[in-house]
């Protein structure tokens, strides 16, 4: 498909909300991702440096 301007580029051949859309929620869903991934590996982290603090050990701390 060639665009003839950056309007046409942006509308996708009347597929905009479709396509823009889709990309939006795989960037947001990779940001959590990506979030998730960095507070896990925290926690882990301190678990670690610390496994004898019980207000540290979430893996462990069910109610």
């Amino acid at each position: 498909m060639q665009w003839l301007s950056v309007a046409d580029f942006l509308n996708m051949g009347g597929y905009a909300f479709y396509v823009w859309g889709s990309f939006g929620i795989t960037a947001l869903v990779a940001i959590f991702e990506i979030w998730q991934v960095r507070a896990q590996r925290r926690d882990i982290l301190r678990n670690l440096s610390n496994p004898s603090d019980p207000q540290t050990d979430s893996l462990h701390n069910t109610p």
